[in-house]
């Protein structure tokens, strides 16, 4: 058995049927607009949120940025939950390319509401920052894959209206909340400004997200991505893996996250475990006892049965699964976990 790799749902290779259609991809040059690949993926996604236009990125670190560039205004600050991928994971990201101060809030597993945003909102005076943009993520990396529903949404849109703030979503994983919450990528793009999209994580692309919006939003957004490196070429190749998956890897989400929910249910019931986040999705974060066993000594011990997982503080580990972690897999976990104890 090759190694079992839960450090994240990012480490999925192209299945053989992904690399035929970037092998088979019609390509042009992007940069002038002439990549026919990268057109039907931006047409696909943005049609499959309900939006005008879509912009095809290397990364959902740069359509996040890029997002936050477009609807702010250096001197501005933007308001997030804790856990925040924009804040935690982008190096920076919002102060280095846009200027923006981050106002981080605990939201509930991650999770905002108009009650925690609106005393956060700055006066107009000139001493304090313009409060300019709120984003929120889907699902929540840090929180254990929490998500949001569209009855959860609604009012944070609605509140952001009333109050002339952008509302963003980083939705890197917005396809697995999608699948435990039964609702639609156009029921959730109505109430966005923008999104971001990621196919690289569970949905098995080797790169690339998607940026999505209306035209305008999305023209001002293609020169920030030229500005920050993003321009590519003959870039339909890795388009046409982006397409596979959106086509082909959406709907069997939902075996991830039962896998993820029995890795959750076996460590409950483990001595040296002392607690573990509710499992929502794909991501499952537990808490060691350190009398027990340590973070390192933990992540040694799997390493040794060829399991590599990823250590998410001292003592707190976090497992990812995703379509390259199948059954034989995830019973050879549980049963080197078991033995631990």
């Amino acid at each position: 058995m090759n190694a079992i790799d839960l450090r994240s749902d990012t480490v999925t290779k192209p299945s053989k049927a992904m690399m035929e259609a970037m092998f088979s991809a019609e390509v042009g040059d992007d940069v002038f607009k002439e990549d026919p690949t990268i057109i039907e993926l931006e047409k696909f996604s943005a049609n499959l949120f309900g939006k005008e236009a879509a912009l095809f990125c290397p990364s959902g670190t740069m359509t996040n940025q890029i997002a936050i560039k477009v609807h702010t205004q250096p001197g501005d600050e933007l308001i997030c939950d804790v856990n925040s991928h924009i804040y935690n994971y982008e190096g920076g990201g919002i102060s280095f390319n846009s200027g923006v101060q981050a106002k981080l809030l605990p939201g509930n597993e991650g999770r905002l509401s108009p009650e925690l945003i609106e005393p956060a909102i700055n006066g107009d005076f000139d001493w304090l920052t313009r409060t300019s943009l709120v984003s929120l993520e889907n699902t929540v990396n840090r929180a254990g894959g929490s998500y949001y529903t569209l009855d959860q949404i609604k009012p944070i849109h609605a509140f952001c209206q009333k109050h002339n703030l952008k509302l963003h979503l980083d939705g890197a994983r917005i396809f697995n909340a999608l699948a435990e919450s039964n609702e639609t990528p156009k029921q959730i793009g109505e109430y966005f400004d923008s999104i971001s999209i990621c196919m690289s994580k569970g949905l098995g692309a080797p790169i690339g997200s998607l940026l999505l919006g209306e035209k305008d939003f999305i023209r001002k957004a293609r020169r920030i991505r030229k500005i920050f490196g993003g321009g590519m070429r003959q870039a339909g190749i890795l388009a046409a893996a982006g397409l596979y998956a959106l086509k082909n890897n959406v709907t069997r989400l939902k075996e991830d996250h039962a896998r993820a929910k029995k890795l959750g249910d076996v460590l409950n019931k483990l001595g040296y475990v002392d607690s573990v986040l509710p499992v929502y999705t794909n991501i499952v974060i537990f808490h060691l006892k350190p009398e027990k066993i340590t973070g390192d000594a933990f992540e040694k011990k799997l390493s040794e049965n060829n399991i590599k997982i990823s250590a998410f503080g001292k003592h707190t580990i976090r497992m990812v699964t995703h379509l390259d972690f199948d059954d034989t897999m995830l019973e050879k976990t549980i049963g080197v976990l078991k033995k631990i104890e």
